[in-house]
């Protein structure tokens, strides 16, 4: 034991000695040459928005009114605040809320004999409320404060006593386990946890279950592109290395780009995404599967045209007949089957693709500069016709694709003549939204979470954009992954931002589906299509994210429905059960954000209604903790769970491997 004791006091003087390694080290970076930090250089290190906060805080850190800080007064206030007890914090907390509380003695020394009153309260919930980016009307900051001065305020007397707001917070443990100021975490060191070796994400069971048909399809992929190069090298062996490679690649390129017009025929896989084929091909990747396979064309082009100009260099120099420049940019050689134009079909072919590539970027595309992605992947056109001219077997290939796809166009531009469609209504949605209500034609046939292609000639007569539908919606409709929703046991929807849109119209498909109705206004119900026996969807969890608080605004009015038809429910008995997070509100364990949580908490369950949204359900400030969010999922054992995302790719990642980690299934959409 004593052993283990003196291994464990080691442990934390290391800790100590890191720590304070660390913060002296960020206090050099923000103190000036004084070596003390003045109020300006606090507010910019505290990055705070309210300058309530950063005084108030500055103020008890000061703790000899100095009007400065030094390095012993920050490190035994973020003693404190990191290290310290629930009572050290809570007396901290209750000085800064106590505004007419102006003594600059060391904080831990005395103790708190002030008071909080409601104009004090309200002082301070209006800077949370600025500081969490909310706005409210001054009569619900009214409600707010008087909510939780009632609820502070056990004896009546017209304030609250430290005793009394430390009694309040314990009705809020999850608060009280970490409540530090959010600011201050860059003044922790980093975790020695993440820097030790961890098992690689994609050498973990989990990851090989959830992702099984598509390493499946790269596994086939990879292997056929070798056998295809293997084989073209051995037939071609007469001709020398740079000939074999250069005949490998162009037989691996003949796949690609087979394979490639395969994933651009979107009705085949909508209309293949409601047969067996989806359990064994994934389908519902066809855009990363078409960006993987757009990269492979890249590297077999550049290698097989460098294969190319390596063996034409040695031709040129050891029969003399041509130089270099003639193989590569003249028909003199004879090479090709259309009147030797290989070689220059194939020098415009490879600045093309290079072009494709470079235009069709994450940095051209979400840089403002869309149509130059658009009119360039548009080349493709010419790209099949100089494949033809250039390759005297790709038409094999070509022929089959080529005309399902030929098909496709004239099926999409039939459809979009016909049935008089027209648009009924156009708004402008709150966060810049576009919502438009279209006259549905007779033959029009969709799913939730289908979308289709919108063109507007007036504004450009060539492009052609993707809109969700919503509700009862052109060319299309088209499949997504969320097709599968009711072929789910337990559903999680998870949208961030726009990308609530597919689940919009999934919501209101529930609801109709358990009423058994046909929608609104167009009389129209896919319902009917689906049997009992394959309606197995027992829980949908719904959860939206968002940055501010006018997201919500356009999405708000459908989601008041769905609560007021589960409002005789039993919340553990509710089928559709929604969560909403606020990014750019305070959590609640942050100083700055404590009493406007609380006060929004007791408000809410007062008048049955959140005070941002003014739904039913609580709007929950920053981001999912999606550990603790998917093990209550697991924890409710309603079957199968599978996870529908719509959003920013980086936020998909996140949930992806979390996901993989509770065994769930992870559908990202993708237009």
């Amino acid at each position: 034991k004593g052993n283990d004791f003196s291994c464990l006091n080691g442990t934390l003087l290391e800790e100590d000695s890191r720590w304070l390694e660390w913060v002296t080290k960020q206090f050099e970076s923000i103190a000036g040459d004084d070596k003390e930090i003045d109020l300006d250089e606090f507010k910019t290190a505290l990055k705070v928005k309210e300058s309530f906060f950063a005084e108030r805080f500055f103020a008890l850190f000061d703790s000899d009114g100095s009007s400065s800080i030094s390095l012993d007064e920050l490190l035994e206030a973020l003693d404190l605040l990191i290290h310290g007890s629930e009572t050290d914090k809570l007396r901290f907390l209750f000085q800064v809320y106590d505004v007419d509380e102006r003594d600059v003695l060391m904080y831990r020394a005395i103790p708190c004999s002030g008071s909080i009153d409601p104009d004090e309260l309200r002082t301070v919930l209006k800077s949370c409320l600025r500081e969490s980016a909310i706005s409210l009307p001054e009569e619900k900051l009214d409600d707010l404060t008087l909510a939780l001065f009632e609820s502070a305020d056990k004896d009546n007397s017209g304030s609250i006593t430290f005793e009394e707001l430390k009694a309040e917070l314990e009705n809020f443990p999850e608060v009280m386990e970490n409540l530090t100021i959010s600011a201050a975490n860059w003044l922790k060191p980093p975790d020695l946890e993440q820097k030790k070796c961890k098992t690689p994400r994609y050498l973990t069971r989990a990851y090989w279950h959830n992702n099984s048909r598509k390493l499946l399809f790269l596994c086939l992929y990879a292997l056929l592109n070798v056998l295809l190069f293997i084989i073209a090298m051995l037939k071609n062996a007469h001709g020398g290395p740079w000939f074999m490679v250069a005949k490998g690649c162009g037989q691996c390129l003949n796949l690609n780009c087979f394979v490639l017009q395969v994933l651009m025929l979107r009705r085949c896989l909508t209309w293949l995404r409601a047969t067996w084929v989806l359990r064994v091909l994934p389908l519902d990747q066809n855009i990363l599967l078409h960006q993987i396979v757009g990269y492979a064309i890249l590297i077999f082009s550049i290698v097989h045209t460098g294969a190319h100009v390596i063996n034409f260099a040695r031709m040129s120099q050891t029969d003399g007949m041509y130089q270099l420049w003639e193989y590569l940019f003249t028909i003199r050689p004879g090479i090709g089957w259309v009147n030797g134009t290989a070689s220059i079909t194939g020098v415009i072919l490879q600045v093309l693709i290079c072009l494709m590539v470079v235009c069709s970027s994450t940095f051209v595309r979400r840089s403002g500069h869309f149509e130059v992605f658009y009119w360039s992947h548009l080349s493709y056109i010419w790209v099949w016709a100089l494949l033809i001219v250039h390759c005297a077997n790709f038409w094999k290939w070509f022929v089959v694709p080529g005309v399902v796809f030929l098909i496709e166009k004239l099926v999409g531009i039939a459809v979009s003549r016909m049935g008089g469609l027209y648009i009924v209504e156009v708004n402008i949605l709150p966060s810049k939204v576009t919502h438009l209500v279209i006259k549905r034609p007779p033959f029009f046939h969709f799913k939730p979470g289908d979308y289709v292609y919108i063109n507007i000639p007036v504004i450009a007569k060539y492009e052609w954009h993707p809109f969700t539908i919503s509700s009862c919606y052109v060319d299309g409709p088209f499949g997504t992954p969320t097709r599968q929703i009711f072929a789910s046991e337990h559903a999680v929807l998870i949208g961030a931002g726009i990308g609530i849109t597919p689940f919009a119209s999934i919501l209101q498909s529930i609801i109709y589906r358990m009423r058994k109705q046909n929608y609104p206004n167009c009389n129209y119900s896919w319902c009917e299509t689906i049997k009992d026996n394959e309606m197995k969807l027992r829980k949908v969890d719904f959860i939206w994210i968002n940055r501010d608080q006018k997201s919500f605004e356009w999405f708000v009015s459908l989601l008041t429905k769905l609560e007021m038809d589960q409002a005789d429910e039993e919340p553990e008995g509710r089928f559709l059960e929604m969560h909403m997070y606020m990014t750019s509100a305070l959590s609640k364990n942050d100083m700055k954000a404590i009493g406007l949580q609380m006060a929004l908490d007791l408000l809410a369950k007062k008048e049955k209604r959140d005070s941002i949204t003014g739904l039913r359900t609580r709007t929950q400030p920053g981001r999912p903790d999606w550990a603790k969010v998917f093990q209550k999922v697991s924890e409710e054992k309603k079957g199968k769970v599978h996870v529908f995302y719509c959003g920013s790719p980086a936020l998909a990642k996140v949930i992806k491997a979390q996901c993989e980690q509770f065994g769930f299934n992870f559908y990202k959409e993708n237009f």
